[in-house]
Parts: structure tokens; sequence; C-alpha cells
């Protein structure tokens, strides 16, 4: 590539008039959108001829990210140095005024002035594309070479020139703010701590100490790269210096940047004096236009000005301008949560400028994907045709990364996982392990619900394709388990072993459907059918740890009559039956005394020493009108309840707020539940009262004496039971599958940016063999459980250690692996031995977890968005994507529809026809369809996830089509005008 390219006009730019005499620039405004432009601009054609070649998202991702300073020329103590006055990563920061913090990063505001003064300045400066240099003094000497060369510079100001550009920089470094309260007590080492240069007064070759060292490298990525932005203003100029040079292999620049990473941009401004704050914004907006991804593409690959400034003329013809008077410009304008994807930006943005295209080719993408018959199935649920086919593809999937599952947990944030989903699952085993026991008469209690939990899950953990599930009793098969045990009793039928049957024929069935790749039929669950489901078990949590909360009132009576006035008046003492068993109440209050020793003398007549217990033992009674007096146990069960809640909330969104450090907000995030339940313990502790304890099983028997741990298949009911079974058995498949694959769906959505896929056969293989286990040995039955799998997910969420300033941390996905779910079965399944421990952690605290996992799950769906809704006026609602193309009445319909699909399955499972449960599970994807014909499907595209239809492959191989004859036609045209010339005038119809 050439070396420079000094001056060169840029007719195909307009070039722009010569500047008057003020110095000011006129250019000509970019005509890239002009509607008087018989075609495409030149500019727009010649960056997009740039850019096609290798453009693509596997080449964006590989672009290293940019960083950029900018230094000015200032005086100091020490005479010039070249002073560090801002930076970028994607966000501007400033020094601010004294120099002794940097400001909060902010959004770049520019003045359209400063951007037509730099277009001037790349257009008549000298510029090196390609530049092969090893150090800042040997590009400083090209630069001044190309400028003599084309703008005749005296050489009596070369030396001087020279020894400028060199001077020593001055960085900002930031400390921590433990080390700037003690440098504060010593001011003479204060400015050499803020403010680090060159010992030498002038640029090192090699990176100084504090560079090495600087806390700020964390913030910028680890193969980034930088562009230095150099202006000031030089009493022996008489004309502007300028300079813009691109190396062709970066080069660590020694002490002139920040950070110490390799430069791969330089662009230097000196000139004559009295104009420093036109220096100063032409520096800024050389710096904002470096921070611009498609200029960062046109200047790497640009071979000279021409192509230089057609990427200026690009970012004028992008700019939004803020009319003076209007705003105030010395706001600060902070950065958005979220930005548009760089990639998709360019990518639209050459597709707008294809000259067949007429600008609607990004349009009809961005239709098409919305429009019926485009919802492409991924890999995952793609047929096969094979029997078991999907299974067998399921398994190649997944092998190769078995390992990895395993090596992918040593990491601390599994760790927090562990503690968390298991005390969850241990709450979730107990609860409904009661709820069994009392719907079965103990045939299954909280044993056999701790047992089943502990083998299934980690068998599901080993074997599954999707091993951050969670498997678990669930509401609706409790439901279904209730309804069969009344329907055995009621008929003289041993419930067991009808259940078994049951049980066999749901394997059978299930096995069928993998064998027949039923999973195939998960992608027509929309988004409708996948919130109703999430809602109705979200729900149910919230309602059973209320639930339970209301129940203790009963058991721990809040005490009305008592009267703290009349404290005095309340006695109560242990009447002892005789004087003469003082022998049993000494070995009771002195157990350690020895046998010939005599106990003090001491006045038991009233018992007041006893505790309620000892006086039982000693066959005494209470006395006193206080005896009858009831803690208000009830009152402090509320109070750990709702504090566990609220307290997990703040302390998972003290992640995000601006307190204390990053390292700690993500510790305290990622173990925020266990910090919450730790914290809560040893409140009641410190109270020390009587509250329910965690009671768990200490014994390895069945909760019912009368059953084994086997189930007979034969013999306690008649013959026609079996076959009859599969009536039944349909029901409950229905419901096993619409469960566990729901659960799967939501699990495996795009957002989680999943790596290594999905496993929707593979998981219902493993429950459908699961079932044959639990009903030999009868366990209960146990499925994806929504709530509990997400709070896992959400467990092992990963966010980018790496972020730049004003940037919200970047999610990476999730902690795939198999360890975490298993550790967790494994402790339920010991917590037996466990048991000493456990009885510490108040039954409250847990069902304030309970409580959590509910709402997280339910605030995480768009249905509670829109619910919300309908309590704002229209000009108070959050500029929702889908308020900006659905009508409101169309929103509030939707919503109301939902809402009373929810509300139907609430009632259905909750009634004596709750038998049909399952069916009506199944009819939200009929509802679903149904409403195709009550909304337009264009709205219903935003609302919800469009039904796959028949043409889907067809509708997509003809837009394939299209794109392609557009690929090539831009091709053949691009051909054309390089042989034939510019004479050629493309029209766009």
């Amino acid at each position: 590539m050439p070396e420079a390219s000094a001056g060169e006009e840029c007719p195909a730019a307009g070039a722009g008039r010569e500047p008057p005499s003020g110095g000011g620039a006129v250019p000509r405004a970019p005509s890239g959108r002009s509607i008087f432009a018989p075609g495409a601009a030149a500019p727009a054609e010649t960056v997009r001829r740039l850019l096609r070649p290798g453009e693509g998202a596997e080449g964006a991702a590989g672009r290293p990210a940019l960083f950029i300073q900018l230094s000015e020329l200032l005086g100091g103590p020490a005479g010039l140095q070249w002073r560090q006055t801002a930076r970028w990563i994607k966000f501007e920061e400033k020094v601010e005024d004294g120099g002794e913090r940097w400001s909060k990063p902010q959004v770049a505001t520019v003045s359209l002035h400063a951007l037509f003064e730099l277009r001037t300045c790349l257009q008549k400066g000298s510029l090196l594309l390609g530049l092969e240099a090893h150090n800042f003094r040997q590009i400083v000497e090209k630069a001044i070479e190309a400028h003599v060369e084309s703008h005749a510079l005296r050489p009596e100001l070369l030396k001087k020139l020279s020894h400028t550009l060199l001077l020593s920089p001055q960085h900002h470094i930031t400390t921590s703010q433990l080390k700037s309260l003690i440098e504060t007590a010593k001011p003479s080492c204060f400015d050499k701590a803020k403010i680090h240069s060159s010992p030498k007064g002038e640029v090192s070759e090699a990176p100084l100490k504090e560079q090495l060292k600087n806390r700020f490298r964390k913030k910028v990525p680890a193969e980034a790269e930088v562009a230095n932005v150099l202006v000031g203003e030089a009493a022996f100029l008489e004309k502007p210096f300028i300079a813009f040079v691109r190396l062709q292999e970066a080069v660590l620049l020694g002490s002139l940047t920040e950070v110490a990473f390799p430069s791969r941009f330089l662009f230097i401004l000196l000139g004559p004096r009295a104009k420093a704050r036109a220096y100063h914004e032409i520096g800024r907006a050389a710096a904002v236009l470096l921070t611009d991804e498609l200029f960062q593409r046109v200047a790497q690959k640009a071979s000279g000005v021409q192509e230089l400034l057609a990427g200026v003329d690009e970012f004028l013809d992008e700019l939004t301008v803020l009319p003076p008077g209007k705003w105030d410009p010395t706001t600060r304008i902070a950065p958005p949560k979220c930005l548009p994807s760089a990639q998709k930006r360019i990518s639209m943005h050459l597709r707008e400028r294809s000259p067949h295209s007429n600008g609607n080719v990004s349009s009809a993408e961005d239709l098409s994907s919305h429009a019926p018959g485009h919802h492409p199935a991924s890999e995952e649920l793609k047929r096969t045709g094979r029997l078991f086919g999907g299974l067998v593809r399921d398994l190649r999937r997944k092998a190769p990364w078995y390992g990895s599952d395993f090596r992918d947990a040593l990491h601390v944030q599994c760790f927090s996982a562990v503690l968390y989903i298991y005390l969850a699952t241990v709450t979730n085993a107990i609860t409904f392990g009661g709820m069994l026991g009392d719907a079965t008469d103990n045939m299954q209690g909280v044993l056999e619900n701790f047992l089943g939990t502990a083998c299934a899950g980690a068998f599901f953990c080993l074997f599954a394709g999707q091993p951050l599930t969670i498997l678990s009793s669930t509401g609706p098969v409790l439901v279904f388990e209730r309804l069969l045990f009344s329907f055995s009793k009621d008929y003289h039928l041993d419930y067991l072993e009808f259940r078994l049957w049951i049980g066999l024929w749901v394997a059978f069935f299930g096995l069928v459907l993998v064998a027949t790749e039923a999973s195939h039929l998960v992608q027509y669950f929309t988004r409708f059918t996948e919130e109703g489901f999430c809602a109705l078990i979200s729900c149910i949590f919230i309602y059973d740890a209320a639930k339970k909360m209301l129940s203790l009132a009963e058991h721990y009576p809040v005490n009305w009559d008592y009267k703290i006035s009349r404290v005095t008046s309340y006695r109560c003492s242990c009447g002892m039956p005789e004087r003469g068993n003082s022998s049993l109440l000494n070995r009771t209050l002195f157990p350690t005394l020895s046998s010939s020793g005599e106990p003090p003398h001491l006045d038991f007549g009233n018992g007041s020493l006893l505790t309620r217990k000892e006086c039982a033992h000693l066959g005494g009674h209470l006395v006193g009108s206080s005896c009858n007096y009831v803690p208000d146990i009830t009152f402090v069960c509320f109070i750990l309840f709702l504090g566990t809640f609220l307290c997990s909330m703040a302390l998972k969104n003290f992640k995000s707020s601006r307190y204390f450090p990053t390292v700690l907000r993500r510790l305290v995030g990622d173990f925020s539940i266990i910090l919450t339940i730790l914290l809560f313990c040893g409140i009641d502790a410190a109270l020390g009262l009587e509250t329910p304890k965690l009671i768990v099983p200490s014994k390895f028997k069945p909760t019912n004496p009368t059953r084994g741990w086997l189930v007979p298949p034969f013999g306690a009911n008649a013959w026609w039971i079996y076959p009859a079974a599969a009536v039944p058995a349909v029901l409950v498949i229905i419901l096993i599958f619409m469960d566990q694959q729901i659960t799967a769906v939501i699990l495996n959505r795009k957002e989680y940016k999943l790596q290594k896929g999905a496993g929707f056969h593979l998981d219902f293989f493993c429950v459908s063999l699961l079932m044959i286990f639990t009903s030999v040995m009868g366990l209960p039955w146990y499925v994806s459980a929504t709530v509990i799998s997400l709070a896992h997910m959400d467990s092992l969420k990963k966010e980018g250690a790496t972020c730049a300033p004003g940037e919200q941390p970047a999610f990476l996905g999730i902690r795939e692996q198999r360890v975490t779910g298993l550790l967790v079965f494994l402790l339920t399944g010991l917590s037996v031995f466990l048991a000493p421990v456990l009885k510490f952690i108040p039954m409250p605290v847990l069902y304030g977890i309970f409580l959590y996992m509910g709402v997280s799950a339910l605030s995480s769906i768009q249905l509670v968005g829109r619910l919300q809704l309908l309590l704002m006026p229209a000009k108070q609602q959050p500029d929702l994507i889908y308020l900006r193309h659905v009508p409101l009445r169309q929103v509030h319909l939707f919503t109301f529809i939902q809402v009373l699909c929810l509300a139907a399955l609430w009632i259905l499972k909750s009634t004596a026809a709750a038998i049909v449960f399952p069916l009506m599970l199944l009819a939200l994807v009929g509802m679903r369809k149904a409403m195709e014909r009550i909304f337009p499907l264009n709205h219903l595209s935003w609302l919800d996830d469009i039904m796959p239809e028949k043409d889907r492959q067809e509708e997509e191989e003809k837009l394939k089509r299209t794109c392609d004859q557009e690929e090539s036609g831009d091709e053949e045209t691009e051909l054309m005008y390089q042989e034939k010339g510019p004479e050629i005038n493309i029209s766009v119809n």
C-alpha cells in the first residue's frame, strides 16, 4: 500500500471551495440521500465498494476494538507537554477542570462546523496510509517529510516541529479511592500519582510502569488497538500542520498512550495561535469520527483521500442535528442502556445503498421476518424422517460437549448456584411432598419426594440434552395425583398398582413420541402459550408461598388479649405434686453434680426455675395467669418472609447499582440469595423464638408403613385395569409433554445465547425412562420445573468483565454445564444426613425464596408489561417496539384474551374438572391459532411469534433466490462501471 498521499483532490466528494481569509471551510454537503441525485451518490458507492469484500458477521466479530485518546499541546510547570484531555472506547470521558478526575461517560456531541473543518483538514493535509514504522519518532519523521514535499515547509521549522511532536505526554491515570486519600496527605507526591509522564521530557520508546499497571486496562478489550489524536497550537507555525496516519501493522508507541496497547491510527493537527478552541473541537470531531464502526472500516481499507472523504461524507449523511436554542449544549447525554448492533447497522446501510434494491431490501427483510410463513424451525426441531432420528441427532450434537460440561463448572458462580438451587429444591420437595402426603394418605410423602427428586434429577443431569433443566414435582402433576387417588379410593382400587400401570403406559407413549419425532411440534408453542404456562406456574409459586404463611397464623395464634399495663400480674410456675420428689428435681437441675455432693438449698415450692418440659417430666402442672401466653411468632414469621423477599430483590439489583467497586457488586449479586438466607437465619437465632424450622426425614423408611419401596405389578386390581390404565395415561402424557416441552422451549430461547444446543428429543426420552423408574418405586412423577429452572439459568448468567465506561456489561450467555444440577440433586438425597444443620433454617425464609422465584419469573414475561399499560395514560407509556406497530386497543385485546385463558386454567385446576387440565394446556395452542381470525397477522407478528405454515420453506427459498439475484446484479453493475467508465447512468426504478 502507498505510504503517503498528500494534498490529493477529491472530485467525487466535492472537494470544497478554497477557504476564506478567516480560515473557515465550506465543503459540499454530502449527497448520499439527495432527492435530486439521479442514482446513488459517489461517496455511497465508494463506501459500498470498500466494504463489500469479506463483510460478514464473522469478519466484524474479529475486528479489534478501538481505544481513542485525545491529547492537546498545553503548557505546564515544565513547559509544553502533550496532555491527555479525553478518551473514548464507545463513549466520551473528559478530564474535569483541575485534572483530578474523569467525567462520567457520555454520548459525545460535536458541532457540525467542526466536522466540516475536519473534512477539510483530511482533504488538504498529509495522508500516510499503510505506513510502516516501528516507533513514534519514525512516524513523526515520515509525516514531516510528506508535509514538506506537498506544503513547502521552511527547513528552519522542521527541527522545532519535530521537537514539539516528540514532547513527553502526560496521562491522567485513575487511582483507587483509598490510594487517593493517602496521597492527599502527601501533596508533594500528588501530582506524580495523578499525572504521569516520561522522565526524559519526550516520548519514551518503552511503555512506562504506570501504563502497564493502569487499572483502566481492564475496561479495554485485550485485542484492542489505539487511535491517537494530537491537536494544539504552535507559535512558530504559519499554516496548520495536518497528518492522518494509518500504520500497516499496529505498533506499541511507548509512552504515547494511556494504556499500553498497539496503535493503528494517528491524527495530528498543529496550527498557529489564537485558534486553540477550534483545534480542540476539531480533535474531538476526529475522535468521534473514529468511534464510528463504519468509518473505522473505511479508514482501514481506504487507499487514498477520495475514499477516506467518502467515509466522512457517509458519517455526515447519518448525522442528526439538534437546532441551537432548543437544547443546552452543556448537557451531558447519558449512555443508553442498549445500543443497536453495529453489524446490523452496516448491513442495513449497504442494502439501502444497493442500486437494485431501491432502498427496500432491508424493509422487505424486516417484514419477511414477521410475515406469515416465516417462522424457521431451529436445527434441533427439524425432522429426519427416520425412527428415533431426532434422538440420534441430539446424541451426536451433545456428545462432543460432554467433557466440557464438567470442566466449565470450575467457577465460583457455580458454587453460589448450587447452594441457591439446592435450598429451592429442598423447599419445593418438602412443600410438594407434604401436599402429596395429604392428597394420597401418605402413600407418597416428603421422604419419597426427596428420594425421587435426588435419583431422577441426578439421572437427568447426567444424560439429558439440556442439563440446566431442574426436575421437580409440579402443580399440574399434583392436581392429577389428587384426582387419581380419589378415583382409586372411590372405586376400591389399589392406588399404587393402578398408578404403576398408568406410568408404564405413559412411558410407552413417551417412547412412541420420541420415535416419531413429536418434539417437532414444539415450534407451534408461541409466546402466547409459553407466557400463559409460565404465568400459571409462577402464580402457583406465589399462591403457595402466601398460603403457607397464612396457615402459620392458625398454628401460632396472635396473643390479642395481652395487656402491657397488667404485666406485673402475669405469672406462671410449676405446681409440684409433692415435696418428696426433690432427688429427681436435683438431678434435673444439677445433672453434672456428683452423687456425693449436695446441691445448694433452694426453694422449689413454686417451681419457678423449671422449664415447661422439666415441669411435665417431673409430673407437675403449670399454674398462673400467663401460662397460656403465646408469643407473636406469626408476626416474626411474616417479618422473616417479607424481609427475605425484599432483601433478595435488593441484593440482586445491587449488582447494577452505583455503589462500591464492580468486583464487590458482582460478588454480592451472585451470592445474593445465600447472603439473604444467612442474614435472616442469624436474625431468627438472635430473637430466640420457636419459629417453624425446616424438618427433613431422618430415616430411609416409607412415609406410609403399609407400602414398600417396590410396587407389585399384579394381584391387587382386576386384570382389566391394566389395559384400562391407558385411558388416563393419555391425559398424563399430554400433561407431561406440554409441561416438559414448554419449559424446554423457554430455556432454549435465543436470547439466552446457549452455545451447546438443545436436546428436545433426548430430554423427553430421559423423562419417559424416569416414568418407569418412579412408577415402579412408587415415587412422584417428575418433569421440568419452569420457575426453578429459570432461577437456575438466571444464577448462571455470564457477563463480560471488559466493558467500556458507560456501557452496560455485555451478556455473554449461560454457564452451560452439568455439575450444578448434579450436585443439587446429590445434596437433596443427602439431606437426610444434613438434618441437624438444616433444622436451623426457618421455613418463612424459604417461603420468601419461593415468593422471590415466582415474582422474578413473572416479571420477566411480556404479559406483565402489557398489564401495566392498562394503568398508564398513553403519554406515559414506554416506547415499546410493539406499540409503534400495533394499535393500543389491539394490545389490550391480546392481553385480555391471554389473562382470560390464564384465569380459566387456574379455575379449572382448582375444581373437580381438573382431570381435563392437560387438554386445556393443549387448547392454548388451538386458541392461539384461532386468534389469527381476530388479529391481523402483522399485529400478531409484533405481539407474538407467527404460527408456522406449510409454505414456509417455499417462502424462504424464494427470498433466498431474490437476494442471490440482487447480489449478482450488484456485481454485474460494478463490473460494467469499471469497464465502461463513469458515463453509465444507473437509474433506480
